[in-house]
């Protein structure tokens, strides 16, 4: 098995408070640790960076993240090449991430900075609905962009729900996830969670798992008639003008990154084969008066039928001017059903593919799902 090559490290403020905010609250006679102290004063975090490649990278001072990461090159977890530092949507957490990437940078890594919106102490509500599921969404992003057998956690920076986070994510996405104490030299792996998530739930309703990861929050009567009960702990419910909306859960969002991340891993070979050119029609659309929208819909369905090689042809079955809908793709009986709209009408069709196999019907869902998510 390969090391991974690619860090995804949690971030947190050790290294600004109490460590170098601890020096300038007395005269430093040790010329590193007082130039550390000026330029912290003038916040030149250039320069900080510069001051800190100067002292082991071992000393306390450096903080957290710079000791675990040493940590675990030195004792052969991981090899040198690409950092993610995933930091607080705040002033210090910026401040922190332009440090270490100048650090790390200089120490030979790729350094790549992400801000995760909404994680922030100052606001518990967003940093529970938004700050955690945005920490996991971008977990999921760089897993599936590098691949799980390349990629490890560094949990040790962050806040404590933060680093849960962390620890659920890679155990989910069976990636190594690690963690170094404070005032221990030992570097402690988590292993791999001992149970299985259903697969079969999120490729049946992947595309309400797209929508709500993407959209944020929405009419749950959208959802009324694939509602499962299974869903109830992966969402959180809100009572908006006396009408139920949701938005998922940071465990919900796990739930969705862990099973899009595996359905890539399976995609190529769960899918039905590809249609001969005699077997793709251009789209049917009913007599329902589409109006303008006639065009972005055919357009639309003209441009699925094209890129996804499995689809035969369309037709649409319901058309409503005045009913916003969420554009995705479900289940509907031994059918494929898909909805289009552009936020002032809906359009709904059935999708025709080479296939009338129910098994393989969740996984073209699935597929079809993440298509209009990229398009």
């Amino acid at each position: 098995m390969p090391k991974p090559h690619t860090l995804l490290c949690t971030v947190g403020t050790s290294l600004l408070y109490p460590n170098l905010s601890g020096l300038v609250q007395a005269p430093q006679s040790d010329p590193i640790q007082a130039a550390l102290a000026d330029a912290f004063s003038k916040k030149n975090w250039s320069e900080v960076a510069i001051q800190l490649q100067k002292l082991a990278p071992t000393e306390r001072l450096c903080g957290a993240e710079i000791n675990s990461v040493t940590d675990l090159l030195k004792q052969g977890f991981i090899e040198q090449v690409h950092l993610h530092l995933l930091h607080s949507d705040t002033d210090d957490g910026q401040v922190i991430a332009e440090i270490l990437q100048f650090y790390f940078k200089e120490d030979g890594w790729q350094v790549t900075t992400h801000c995760v919106e909404g994680l922030r102490d100052d606001d518990p509500r967003a940093f529970r609905t938004h700050g955690l599921r945005n920490l996991a969404k971008i977990f999921g992003e760089r897993v599936r962009e590098t691949g799980t057998d390349f990629c490890a956690i560094n949990a040790t920076g962050g806040y404590k729900a933060q680093i849960a986070i962390a620890v659920l994510m890679g155990q989910a996405l069976d990636i190594p996830v690690y963690y170094k104490h404070e005032r221990f030299d030992a570097i402690i792996p988590f292993p791999p969670m001992p149970v299985a998530l259903d697969f079969s739930i999120w490729q049946r309703a992947s595309g309400m798992f797209m929508v709500l990861s993407k959209e944020g929050i929405v009419p749950w009567e959208q959802y009324r008639e694939e509602w499962d009960e299974r869903f109830e702990t992966l969402v959180n419910r809100e009572e908006i003008d006396g009408e139920d909306y949701l938005e998922l859960s940071a465990t919900g969002q796990i739930f969705h990154e862990t099973f899009r991340t595996r359905f890539q891993q399976i995609k190529a070979t769960s899918l039905p084969r590809p249609a001969t050119k005699n077997e793709k029609h251009a789209p049917n659309l009913g007599n329902h008066g589409y109006g303008q929208a006639r065009t972005p819909i055919l357009r639309f369905l003209q441009k699925l039928t094209d890129e996804m090689p499995y689809v035969r042809f369309c037709h649409s079955t319901y058309w409503n001017p005045d009913l916003p809908e969420s554009s995705r793709f479900r289940s509907s009986g031994e059918e494929i059903q898909g909805i289009y709209s552009n936020g002032t009408w809906c359009v709904k069709f059935k999708v025709h593919t080479t296939t009338d196999d129910q098994d393989v019907l969740p996984g073209i869902v699935a597929d079809l799902n993440d298509w209009i998510e990229e398009v």
